[in-house]
């Protein structure tokens, strides 16, 4: 099938060099070339297909699909090629050097600020289940309530305190048991979450760089300390050793005698918890000749040589330590080692836990506060590319207390299937995302009592023999479950968001409570809570109040909204759809699920809404997807369309494509894959069929940007995107496809050899463009034709570019916005930058935005310039004043 080489060239690939990590909860429908007819997101598939069941229809009656909605690509591949597709960006052709984002950083704090402020839309709940907008591609009724971005580190104590750390938006401290957060981080230069750990004296330890490597993750500066967390605040003093941990990522601390370990995408460390000065000691790496400066560290699979999940340390003995190691997408390193006569050795014999390389992968360990225990889950790199249905080798424990074992399997993937699983269709069952969702965490007061992680929440408490699932991915499908719009989720209890990452138990006055981190946010009950006759708990608490903005949005869109008298703001979110912001709302509404990629709003009317799912799987409304949930009894009543063009089925656009208006003509847009798709019809669209092929970019290409004004129409494209012989371009034509060509761009540094992210016409000359490269210079990168610079322009067409870079920071370039008064605004992976029109430097913009990823920048018909930050939420500044 077209495409499928490309996804299936590593499968589980995520360039931890820049980036690594997105949990999109959603099978690969969209991705399956001619298997689905129906782009809606997968959930939404998946959701139809439990509610025609319900009904006693067939399971696609509705949608005229008659397969299965997992497809037959997995989730696991859908996140392993969006991984691979967002680390391209910012580091093809070539590797990226350890310590281009912390220059970067110095860079932007040499510059001046603009005086303006920005204003932050999203700080305020965002409820997954508001019943306004029931329509047939929302997950609203679900049941996991109020939801924010990812979380990836939690840590709390028994006074009430919770620290969650988000995906790439910070630490976050509530004294209230969780809620009513605080951002404590925003002093450091990295905002994205790897572990959070308390040590025995109430010390706060942050490793930054989260390494869920899937997606959309970044690295970080290494592991800072705070002394009094409960007060405190980091700042870049509080960093641990040296720079030793820059640019990598960290998958756990953990703590034995008098040292922290860290298992890092670059092998296991160490350093004193008495003497945070010092240097860091790489204590092993498994292929130390691929790590930076090593003889093989330019090969281009260096960034995954020397990863660890996680460390075990033995109660009794400090100096027993147990090191999880490989990647998790399978490798002859893969294994246990401990530390013997002659160094690090493999170890074997283990018991029902694996240790050859094939089934060793992703690893979580945990121990009981007695020491009696020690639980592992084991992701199988073999099962992963094998078994359909689940990557899960089991969970494990070691009545010993030992990480040496013996282990015993207390768990595999069907017998939590069969515990109450909301996961028990052929495809997508517990433990298929396991190289991605893990946590793991026993009761303090009872070594029998266990909390697993895994895409929902299982829990045991007889040490294995039985387990529940309190936390199910979702309720559609169960018996309780109905959209009924006067209640959140039927007669079921709420639940969590799918995709576990992080878990803590604390207590506040003497009452233990478990709080876990996931996709959707924070979560909390009662340890030792109450469930029902299916084992689903009855007392989750949703800790996403509004406090902890953290949502991760890949676009944004603004209109007019007449009725309400205000604007409407919309917006794709990593995992949480597209979530709208109305005039009045004092909570935000989710109208489409799954994950929410590009957007278009009409200006005019911001309840014209196109919003793309992935890989150009676009649906339109023109009613902001209000429905009452009717349409489960009556098709016709669903007011949201699918209109994907064709390269969605084919698989031929990359996963997070392209869509974009003509600056000129709201009602004609672009949409890029393969191929250059135009629509003239605007939120009238109600067929795929409808769009335009307007230009054929090439076998293997995919665009990465597109901009039109008054039918002038420029592509950008790579293929292919990785470093197996790099290739950009751009391709210029019109809105009727005619005059198109391909742009002259030689691999002479004219422009540079790499992700070309964002363009911006002149609607005052369509010839006058802006291109904003990705990735970092030649400085940071190897390879052929890395090149410099990351703001480019031409005033003739394409035919000459001209590096208008000046002093930006060398850092990835995602966005850019040419605004009426000549003021050029770029978005970074490392916030906005601004030069005003005859000014010859960069500012920052604002003085207030966090220093996080931007990924989209538009104007609104406000004249505000709005911001899409993957990580704290949507922001806007008045550009008047971005001088």
């Amino acid at each position: 099938m077209a495409g499928d080489g490309l996804r299936r060239r590593r499968v589980w690939a995520a360039v931890f060099a820049v980036s690594a990590a997105l949990g999109l909860t959603v099978t690969q429908a969209q991705a399956a070339s001619g298997t689905h007819t129906d782009p809606f997101g997968v959930r939404a598939l998946k959701k139809q297909a439990l509610v025609n069941q319900h009904k006693g229809l067939s399971p696609f009656a509705e949608t005229g699909d008659p397969g299965d909605p997992g497809g037959d690509e997995d989730e696991a591949g859908n996140i392993a090629e969006q991984a691979d597709q967002y680390a391209e960006a910012r580091t093809s052709p070539g590797i990226v050097a350890p310590g281009a984002y912390g220059a970067a950083y110095d860079e932007l704090s040499g510059l001046r600020h603009t005086h303006s402020k920005w204003s932050e839309l999203t700080r305020l709940p965002y409820d997954s289940d508001d019943p306004r907008y029931r329509d047939i591609n929302s997950n609203s009724s679900g049941g996991a309530g109020r939801v924010t971005g990812r979380v990836t580190g939690l840590a709390a104590d028994d006074h009430g305190y919770v620290y969650a750390g988000s995906a790439n938006g910070g630490v976050f401290r509530s004294r209230t048991g969780g809620g009513h957060w605080q951002n404590i981080s925003d002093g450091l230069p990295a905002l994205s979450t790897g572990d959070l750990q308390l040590d025995g004296r109430g010390r706060l330890w942050y490793a930054t760089g989260e390494a869920n490597t899937s997606a959309t993750s970044f690295l970080g500066t290494g592991v800072y300390v705070l002394d009094d967390p409960r007060k405190g605040k980091f700042s870049t003093r509080d960093r641990v050793g040296g720079d030793e941990l820059e640019s990598t990522s960290i998958n756990a601390l953990r703590f034995g005698g008098d040292k922290v370990w860290a298992a890092t995408t670059r092998g296991v460390w160490s350093h004193s918890t008495k003497t945070l000065t010092g240097h860091w000691k790489l204590e092993f790496a498994p292929n130390p000749d691929y790590l930076p400066g090593g003889s093989e560290a330019s090969d281009p699979d260096a960034a995954y040589k020397n990863i660890t999940s996680d460390i075990a340390i033995d109660p009794k003995d400090p100096n027993k330590v147990v090191l999880a190691v490989g990647w998790r997408g399978g490798d002859t390193y893969n294994g246990f080692y401990a530390k013997g006569p002659r160094g690090w050795q493999r170890l074997t014999g283990l018991g029902d836990l694996p240790s050859d390389s094939d089934d060793v992968g992703n690893v979580t360990f945990a121990r009981s506060a007695d020491g009696s225990r020690y639980y592992a889950i084991d992701q199988s790199p073999a099962m992963t590319n094998s078994n359909p249905d689940s990557g899960l080798a089991g969970i494990f424990v070691s009545k010993s207390g030992s990480p040496t074992g013996p282990w015993t399997k207390i768990a595999d993937y069907t017998q939590l299937r069969d515990s109450g699983s909301a996961l028990t269709g052929a495809g997508y069952q517990p433990g298929i995302q396991a190289w991605y969702d893990q946590f793991l965490t026993v009761d303090p007061k009872n070594p029998d009592h266990v909390y697993a992680g895994l895409e929902e929440v299982f829990e045991t408490k007889d040490g294995g023999k039985s387990w529940t699932v309190p936390g199910p991915y979702w309720n559609f499908g169960f018996p309780c479950w109905s959209i009924d719009p006067s209640k959140q989720s039927g007669d079921c209890p709420s639940t969590v968001h799918a995709d576990q990452h992080a878990v803590a138990i604390g207590s506040n006055g003497g009452a233990p409570y478990l709080v876990v981190g996931d996709d959707g946010g924070a979560y909390r009950r009662p340890l030792n809570g109450s469930a029902n006759t299916s084992g689903h708990a009855t007392d989750w608490t949703s800790l996403n109040d509004g406090t902890m903005d953290a949502l991760q949005y890949y676009s944004v869109g603004v209109g007019i909204d007449r009725a309400a008298r205000g604007l409407d703001v919309s917006g794709g979110l990593q995992d949480n759809g597209q979530s709208i912001l109305r005039p009045g709302d004092r909570v935000m509404g989710s109208n489409f699920g799954g994950d929410g990629g590009d957007t278009i709003v009409d200006p005019a009317n911001g309840c014209n809404v196109a919003s793309e799912y992935v890989y150009l799987a676009v649906a339109v409304t023109q009613n902001c997807a209000v429905n009452d949930g009717s349409w489960v009894s009556d098709p016709s009543k669903a007011t949201t369309y699918s209109v994907a063009p064709p390269d969605n089925a084919t698989s031929e656009a990359r996963f997070i494509a392209p869509l974009n208006s003509d600056i000129k003509d709201a009602n004609t847009w672009v949409a890029g894959g393969r191929h250059v798709w135009i629509n003239t019809k605007g939120w009238a669209i109600r067929s795929g069929s409808e769009w335009l092929n307007a230009f054929d970019l090439g076998a293997g290409h995919t665009a990465t940007a597109v901009a039109s004004s008054g039918g002038k129409v420029y592509a950008a494209w790579c293929g292919p995107c990785n470093n197996e012989g790099f290739t950009r371009g751009i391709a210029v034509g019109n809105a009727d496809g005619t005059g198109w060509h391909q742009l002259n761009l030689p691999v002479d540094g004219t422009v540079p050899n790499r992700y070309l992210a964002g363009l911006a016409i002149d609607p005052a000359d369509s010839s006058h463009v802006l291109l904003a490269v990705n990735g970092f210079s030649r400085k940071w990168t190897e390879g052929p034709g890395a090149g410099v610079g990351h703001l480019f322009e031409t005033r003739d067409g394409g035919a000459t570019w001209k590096d208008i870079s000046g002093n930006l920071p060398d850092v990835p370039a995602n966005t850019v916005v040419l605004l009426k008064n000549g003021t050029v605004a770029i978005g970074t992976d490392l916030g906005v930058l601004v030069r005003p029109a005859g000014a010859s430097s960069w500012k920052v913009a604002g003085t207030n935005l966090p220093t996080t990823a931007v990924l989209q920048l538009r104007t609104g018909p406000d004249g505000r310039l709005y911001a899409a930050t993957h990580g704290r939420g949507i922001w806007a500044i008045d550009v008047r004043r971005l001088r």
